[in-house]
């Protein structure tokens, strides 16, 4: 029985091989390494958010820049911030909590904008276009925040496998 176990593992080794020699240049034109936070698609998406909610924030009344506009860049701001700090702790649950307070300020966003257009400061036009983006970066938080749920229970898993 041993030799048979020997036997699979060593396919398996080979197999893994084979599909890696095969793909490796694919994968690479279709994934490169993520080195830093700066590298993780949804801290992009929520980068580009912020990039669009500075534009809308400079379009407020001159009365409104300490106000609303500032309320509006830095809610806009703590997403990508706390997308990175969670990059940053290395632990799981850790950066699913700092995703989580992300997708907390995408909320308030959302408000600022709301009360953007309540105020007329924002068409109903823009409001919905950007309301749309605010909802699609939360999903890919979301998406995230599942990812790394996921990453934990399978990092923790094979850790008890192992150890078995």
């Amino acid at each position: 029985m041993e030799g048979t176990l020997i036997v699979k593992r060593e396919l398996l080794i080979a197999k893994v091989e084979i599909v890696s020699d095969r793909d490796a240049e694919t994968a690479r034109d279709k994934q490169s390494p993520i080195r830093t936070f700066e590298d993780l698609d949804v801290w992009k998406i929520c980068r580009d958010l912020r990039r669009q909610i500075a534009e809308i924030a400079r379009t407020f009344p001159h009365e409104e820049k300490y106000r609303l506009a500032n309320q509006l860049i830095r809610a806009s701001q703590s997403v990508t911030a706390n997308l990175a700090e969670g990059y940053g702790r290395f632990h799981y649950a850790e950066n699913v909590q700092f995703a989580r307070q992300a997708r907390g300020s995408l909320y308030e966003v959302l408000d600022h904008l709301t009360v953007a257009l309540d105020e007329t400061f924002l068409s109903h036009e823009k409001f919905e276009a950007t309301r749309e983006e605010v909802l699609k970066a939360t999903l890919v938080v979301n998406g995230f925040i599942r990812y790394l749920s996921k990453a934990k229970t399978s990092s923790h898993d094979s850790r008890l496998t192992n150890n078995e």
